[in-house]
């Protein structure tokens, strides 16, 4: 088993961080679709139900795949003998990141719930703020794997 965790690790290496990419993408504009479904959907008629789409397909097309490939690809690395030492300091770091990046994935299902249950309390300046969670944690990850600190 060994063997073929060595053999395949470049292949899933490269596939995690094109599902990390994806995630983020996802992660940094559905908040902004958030912005403007707040801001601007009454304002034209029939808008509302376009960010409806817009934003579940968002959710359920790009960024639910992408956080689960994320993470299998991620714990499959973890699994793969001498890639990760559990007494450095990094991957608890990366670890509790990316926790924070899933429960925001979560926190943003939540909130689309609130939208199309019409009970949205959130503004626009609210969703702007919460843009920048996950900002903060990518530099983390990426500041804990690239200097392993």
């Amino acid at each position: 088993m060994t063997d073929i965790l060595y053999v395949i690790y470049p292949w899933v290496k490269s596939l995690h961080i094109m599902a990390v990419i994806s995630w983020m993408a996802g992660l940094f504009y559905l908040p902004r679709l958030f912005v403007y479904h707040v801001e601007k959907a009454q304002a034209v008629n029939g808008a509302e139900q376009i960010f409806f789409e817009m934003e579940d397909k968002l959710l359920r097309v790009i960024m639910r795949p992408a956080m689960i490939v994320t993470w299998i690809c991620g714990l499959i690395m973890v699994f793969t003998p001498g890639i990760v030492g559990w007494d450095w300091t990094w991957p608890w770091v990366k670890g509790a990141a990316v926790i924070g990046m899933t429960w925001f994935h979560h926190w943003l299902m939540a909130r689309r719930k609130d939208f199309v249950e019409g009970q949205n309390t959130l503004t626009g300046r609210q969703f702007r703020m919460m843009n920048e969670v996950p900002t903060i944690l990518m530099i983390t990850i990426v500041l804990a794997v690239v200097l392993k600190f």
